[in-house]
């Protein structure tokens, strides 16, 4: 870090601690060539994630939109909203962990009915039926028998 009065580059730390905001570290440092001191600000650098949609187009990802359709899916069901908000978070972080500034909605959208299929068939139903946009009862049918199955397999282990 170069001191802001002499251009040294030699400095140490003094104290740290974190911002009211919390989002950075404020650091007081003292440079070892003149002595005096200043203040530098470190924040993570956050790389953008971007959704590529069906139709091919790009947005940002946001957390928030899974969380309302998580919302939506789960309407009348005993799911709670710490439930959801760990299930987003899980989303987030994998969507995150991929090291691609890319992922698809089909992708996000595979791992939240995977994270609501653990949490609430009904939910993972309904969830399903809007994401992978079943045309016919049979397609509809053919979930909820792959379902039933997977849960049969699960009973026998």
């Amino acid at each position: 870090m170069k001191c802001i009065y002499c251009n040294g580059t030699d400095s140490r730390v003094v104290d740290s601690r974190p911002t009211e905001e919390g989002n950075a570290i404020r650091r007081r440092r003292e440079c070892e060539s003149c002595g005096r001191r200043f203040t530098t600000y470190e924040k993570v650098e956050a790389v953008p994630l971007l959704v590529i949609k069906k139709d091919g187009s790009r947005e940002a990802f946001d957390p928030e939109k899974i969380r309302r359709s998580i919302v939506k899916s789960i309407e009348k069901r005993s799911v709670s909203m710490p439930e959801v908000d760990r299930l987003v978070r899980e989303v987030e972080m994998q969507a995150y962990n991929a090291l691609d500034q890319e992922i698809t909605s089909m992708a996000i959208g595979e791992m939240v009915m995977e994270g609501l299929r653990k949490m609430d068939e009904v939910s993972y139903v309904r969830y399903a039926s809007v994401h992978r946009q079943f045309r016919e009862i049979s397609s509809f049918m053919a979930e909820l028998e792959k379902l039933l199955k997977e849960e049969t397999d699960d009973d026998d282990d």
